[in-house]
């Protein structure tokens, strides 16, 4: 069993079947997905989850799901971007409910500690497009910097498409947690 992680007012867990409809709804949800290419079907949603479910199940760390009160408030964690799987990035998705209350930065903090603390990673990277500004400033409150050389076109996205230029946004492992030289990071999955 694969324990919960605990924040000061969050919970972030393994997944479990109950969180399949509010996630589902979450992910149909205009507002939520408005930089993203597109609403997620029922069936797209449950197979984002199943994924997230069996990478947390099989390596102990990935994208949890997220509790508020014991309510499920969508997912925060950590994943290899499918564009560059060199890289992991800190993300988090969450519903409008759960917005404003400094809840994916709080989460996403203890992510950060995870892939530093415990993974050994030097660096964690997270991204989006170029007019999410609610993201972006979480990434600035979480002390990533930004590089416009860093910016990118997303690839599933097609030419021209409003969301296809993305931005992304660095952090280094603090001092105390970087690999020594020639450390191999662990668990990395």
């Amino acid at each position: 069993m694969i324990p919960s992680r605990h924040t000061a007012r969050l919970v972030m867990r393994p997944w479990q079947d109950s969180d399949l409809e509010p996630f589902a709804e979450m992910n149909a949800d205009p507002e939520v997905m408005k930089y993203f290419p597109s609403l997620l079907t029922r069936a797209e949603s449950d197979a984002l989850a199943t994924r997230a479910r069996t990478h947390v199940e099989e390596h102990g760390w990935g994208l949890w799901a997220l509790e508020v009160d014991g309510r499920f408030a969508g997912f925060t964690g950590l994943a290899r971007p499918r564009w560059n799987p060199d890289l992991v990035e800190v993300g988090w998705r969450l519903p409008r409910w759960a917005w404003g209350h400094g809840y994916a930065t709080e989460a996403a903090r203890e992510a950060l500690a995870v892939g530093f603390d415990e993974l050994g990673l030097a660096e964690i990277v997270s991204f989006t497009t170029v007019d999410n500004e609610r993201s972006r400033a979480v990434m600035r409150r979480l002390g990533m910097t930004y590089d416009p050389a860093d910016d990118f076109d997303y690839e599933s996205s097609a030419a021209g498409h409003p969301l296809r230029r993305s931005v992304l946004y660095r952090i280094r492992a603090p001092r105390e947690s970087r690999p020594t030289a020639g450390a191999a990071p662990t668990s990395q999955g």
